[in-house]
């Protein structure tokens, strides 16, 4: 078991950085949620020239898909590792597929990311800045690669380590 943990362990490592993230986002909702409403609210009160009035309760979504999507992600990601750790992929291959899908942990600070900026620049600016689309990107693409190598291998035995 040590063994296949050993070959999934970066992966493992970023996984449970994004379970915490999303673990910390919801105590921290549930110690002082006006913290991060009153955040939006001073924002967009303060550059009410990028906001309409649903621009309060669309920001305030960001901060709760962040802590959906990390836990979600990370919950799933956990269970995509083990059979990772299982699979008749070569270690080497373990690590590459293990770091892909422990990246999608970045997916969910692409919402976090429109949460903090959409006060200052609006909803639709914080959709499209480029650190909200490279986390995007890079969470979903690596995410999907590791997913699908992990699949061709487990349903084809493509990238076994005997062949």
């Amino acid at each position: 078991m040590l063994d296949g943990v050993e070959t999934i362990r970066t992966g493992l490592a970023l996984v449970m950085a994004g379970l915490i993230f999303g673990i910390g986002l919801g105590i921290t909702f549930g110690v002082n949620e006006d913290v991060f409403k009153d955040y939006v609210a001073e924002g967009v009160a303060a550059y009410p020239q990028v906001h309409d009035e649903k621009s309060e309760s669309k920001i305030w979504r960001y901060a709760q898909r962040a802590h959906f999507h990390a836990n979600g992600i990370a919950a799933f990601s956990i269970g995509l590792l083990l059979l990772a750790a299982g699979s008749s992929l070569s270690a080497g291959l373990k690590k590459i597929v293990a770091v892909l899908i422990g990246l999608g942990s970045l997916y969910p600070l692409a919402w976090f990311n429109m949460f903090l900026m959409a006060p200052r620049i609006g909803r639709d600016a914080a959709h499209e800045h480029i650190l909200t689309e490279v986390l995007t990107y890079i969470g979903v693409g690596a995410l999907v690669t590791g997913l699908l190598l992990l699949l061709l291998n487990v349903l084809f035995g493509l990238f076994s380590e005997s062949r």
